[in-house]
């Protein structure tokens, strides 16, 4: 059984079950699931699409879901016993699948670490109890763990084997229909629908005065969880074409110049491409206050985290705005010195973050796990 919360977790879920299959082609899965794992040979009890939610206040929106689908799963566990339970990030709901099943003897496999050493960080006891190995993607995870006797394995980041360049940049852009001699910013606002509200009104409006004063271009990237015809919607706010990239990402991503990217799995996509960028996040004053008491850490972007440094410029809640996109975007398109650092600093994170064959490594601690079918 395989739980994951968002399109991140989905991709990382379908490279783990093809490696998996490779190692015994007679295993089945079943769980929660998005676009990526259902085209394996995956048995979908819910979809990611349903649970996704973002920040405390959000989530409490989706609540229905949440429950009908923690509901399903809990009798799915009680039911079919499986052998193993790997659970992808998305800690709230998948700690307490991990309590049921350490009560009915179903070995735990935690995937990506809740990013317990951020905040909350009294959930590492609970993780302690409940999880029988911890496969982390971030190397500094390694002795946080182990300092709290969390049987614990770093297995490189999964982002290492899919993150990869094609195609060049002219042909991308002559696909797109954009001008190679223009400055190109990317869109990244997010994988939620409550991101895309927050972050992509502000995009929009910094790329239509970036386009009058420097002739900048854009394109937008949409994340599988989110619907095209939505994002459509906002993109033609700006009175000129904003392209969507739905295929080929990396591609697209390395073709600009800029990306803005909302905190998340894409910025660090962003960071292993060496792209510069500026990190962008928002989210309810009631949500990002609560954050503010908990969240023991500096940075929100993962390139700031991993070096202990800003190293890329974060526009977080009021200080994001129109005018201070538009004034970090032209400082990094105009200052070579700068953006030259800026990729330097990139390509060091790159190597910190261990070899590729994550999916590999986890599958073989998966294998190691693996509980006997029970009758």
């Amino acid at each position: 059984m395989l739980v994951v919360g968002e399109a991140s977790g989905d991709m990382h879920g379908a490279s783990l079950v093809k490696a998996l299959l490779k190692r015994d082609p007679n295993l089945t899965f079943f769980g929660v699931a998005g676009d990526q794992l259902q085209r394996t040979c995956f048995e979908t009890l819910f979809t990611v699409s349903k649970l996704t939610g973002m920040g405390l206040l959000e989530l409490a929106g989706n609540i229905k879901n949440i429950i009908a689908a923690y509901r399903l799963l809990r009798r799915t566990l009680r039911t079919r016993r499986p052998s193993l339970l790997i659970l992808i990030d998305f800690p709230e709901f998948n700690l307490r699948l991990a309590r049921l099943a350490k009560k009915l003897g179903v070995p735990v496999l935690y995937y990506v670490s809740p990013q317990v050493w951020a905040w909350r960080r009294g959930r590492i006891r609970e993780i302690a109890q409940v999880v029988d190995k911890m496969a982390v993607v971030f190397p500094f995870e390694v002795e946080f763990y182990e300092r709290h006797h969390v049987p614990v394995e770093f297995v490189g980041h999964p982002l290492l084997d899919v993150v990869r360049v094609s195609q060049k940049r002219e042909s991308i852009l002559g696909q797109l229909g954009l001008d190679k001699e223009r400055p190109v910013i990317a869109l990244l606002p997010g994988s939620r629908r409550k991101e895309i509200a927050y972050h992509l009104p502000i995009m929009v409006a910094a790329a239509t005065e970036l386009k009058r004063v420097a002739q900048t271009q854009f394109f937008c990237v949409r994340a599988s969880t989110l619907d095209r015809a939505e994002l459509q919607k906002e993109l033609d706010r700006a009175g000129f074409v904003i392209p969507i990239v739905e295929g080929g990402r990396y591609n697209a991503v390395n073709a600009a110049d800029l990306v803005w990217a909302a905190s998340g799995t894409a910025t660090l996509e962003t960071a292993l491409l060496e792209k510069p960028m500026i990190v962008v996040y928002r989210v309810s004053w009631l949500t990002y206050w609560l954050a503010r008491l908990l969240v023991k850490i500096k940075y929100i972007g993962i390139a700031n985290i991993i070096a202990g440094r800003r190293i890329v410029p974060e526009l977080v809640q009021s200080d994001l705005s129109p005018k201070r996109l538009v004034q970090e975007s032209q400082a990094i398109l105009n200052d070579h010195d700068a953006r030259r650092t800026m990729i330097a600093n990139l390509r060091v994170l790159r190597e910190q973050l261990g070899a590729p064959g994550a999916a590999n490594r986890v599958a073989e601690l998966a294998v190691s796990l693996m509980a006997p079918v029970k009758a």
